[in-house]
């Protein structure tokens, strides 16, 4: 029988073992936590059933991901569950940006701005079934739907600071910004507006979702469908050398360059090499997980329905954030994101108390402190917070790079998102998720499509692999 070994057990590692089972291969997944997951991992991390997501929290792009239809999760357990609000940007002077489902509702609170945004938007989301084929994989191939990758592509080049200048009113700006921030880059540079777009696209056609049971039921739903198709997984089994590595047909890495080019060394050809040896790293985010009781009493009455709150201010103040962290400086007011997920899964509660995540955006490798920073984040836009919080539990930088070395320097995102990375992964090439060495794949989200629990890179490595071993089937996307 034809046999795959994946090494790494991150989102898209299962995806790539789960994928690759149900076509038919022996799969075997080694993972060196005590647990798969990676970032797709929930725990309780203050107190007893209080349940907090530990990276991945809120998942736009993972509803209509090509990989996750294809293996079915729903049938395994997933249930996607949606707030009232998806995400609401509050300014100082109690107003605030809100994201409907809808791209009308939307834009009829954004007033004077309405029908710009329905204007970028609501072309794009109509087709998103068919988009989300094209712009879900490597970029250096011939689309399925190019007029409608092109309207959607257009300005997605554009620099997010220059894409707000679309919009007139602050709410609408901020609101913008907040949703371009997700790219951890100035706004100031070229295709910044593409992660954000991409975001903003998804979650009106289907949400911004959170799963029930916390973002830990993603991976279990992955490790059933492997499961089911005769795969094995091992967990707290670290692989550090080549010598380590079992014999197979073809091998998948869920890992980050430098860590293929440490696994592998002059086994891989020398460009492949040099160029993961030179893979950048973006800016690390650094986690507060909050135990609140009765909710955080926000301002503005959307947030209170919200399931995501971002907290930066206005269009310049997150210009400015963004483009701080970028330069390795550490500012005042970071921006903060905040999941407020217990609001559409009430499971995660225990009474009145509620679990908050939130995160700051903060230099690559960052050793202060930002807890202060971020709480007086949220209390600017929620006073009298402070009282309410009966717990919390930190995550540093060094404390993601300690528990999964695809975060080094608490890069959450596996790698800088400018524009060559963004577009092309580790290395130039027709096939990102090639390493040079035949039958071994990279599928970290190092590669395209990039950082969520949507399963896409581990996919696309999946469709290389069965390509190189001549397998056609239907069970993977681009297969």
């Amino acid at each position: 029988m034809t046999t795959a070994l994946v090494i790494g057990g991150g989102p898209n590692g299962l995806a790539a073992g789960a994928l690759l089972a149900k076509a038919g291969l022996e799969v075997t997944l080694l993972e060196a936590a005590d647990e798969t997951g990676g970032g797709t991992r929930s725990h309780e991390a203050i107190l007893p059933g209080l349940l907090h997501d530990h990276c991945s929290a809120i998942h736009p792009m993972a509803v209509t991901s090509p990989a996750l239809r294809s293996l079915e999760l729903e049938r395994h357990g997933l249930r996607w569950l949606l707030p009232d609000i998806d995400c609401v940007h509050p300014l100082d002077d109690g107003t605030a940006g809100v994201l409907l489902r809808s791209v009308a509702e939307t834009a009829r609170g954004l007033g004077a701005d309405g029908g710009r945004y329905r204007a970028l938007l609501e072309p794009s989301v109509r087709h998103w079934d068919a988009l989300a084929e094209d712009t879900m994989g490597p970029l250096l191939r011939v689309p399925g739907h190019p007029l409608l990758l092109a309207r959607f592509g257009i300005p997605t080049v554009l620099p997010a600071g220059l894409l707000a200048r679309l919009f007139r009113t602050p709410q609408a700006r901020a609101l913008w910004a907040g949703v371009a921030a997700h790219a951890f880059r100035p706004l100031s540079d070229p295709l910044s507006s593409a992660i954000g777009l991409g975001i903003l696209t998804a979650g009106h056609a289907a949400g911004w979702a959170v799963s029930e049971g916390g973002s830990q039921a993603i991976a279990r739903g992955m490790e059933r469908v492997l499961r089911a198709h005769g795969g094995e997984i091992h967990t707290g089994v670290r692989v550090t050398d080549h010598a380590q590595i079992p014999p197979a047909d073809v091998t998948v890495l869920d890992l980050d360059p430098a860590q293929v080019a440490a696994l592998y060394g002059d086994r891989l050809p020398p460009r492949v090499r040099a160029a993961y040896q030179r893979f950048r790293r973006g800016p690390g985010a650094y986690k507060v997980d909050l135990a609140v009781e009765g909710g955080v009493p926000w301002t503005n009455e959307d947030a209170r329905r919200a399931g995501t709150v971002h907290l930066g201010g206005t269009l310049a103040e997150i210009a400015h954030t963004e483009r701080e962290i970028a330069a390795g400086r550490m500012p005042e007011r970071p921006f903060v994101l905040v999941g407020q997920q217990y609001l559409a899964d009430p499971s995660r509660s225990v009474g009145d108390v509620h679990p908050v995540w939130t995160y700051a955006h903060v230099p690559h490798g960052y050793d202060g402190d930002a807890t202060g920073a971020i709480i007086r984040q949220i209390e600017r836009f929620a006073p009298g917070v402070r009282e309410r919080i009966l717990g919390m539990r930190v995550t540093r930088p060094a404390d993601f790079a300690a528990d999964n070395p695809n975060f080094a320097g608490g890069d959450i995102l596996t790698g800088s998102k400018a524009p060559r990375q963004l577009l092309l992964g580790p290395r130039p090439a027709l096939d990102p998720y090639a390493t040079g060495i035949p039958g071994v794949y990279i599928c970290s989200a190092a590669t395209p499509p990039g950082p969520g629990a949507h399963g896409m890179c581990g996919a696309g490595a999946a469709a290389s692999a069965l390509r190189h071993l001549g397998i056609r089937t239907e069970a993977c996307p681009s297969a």
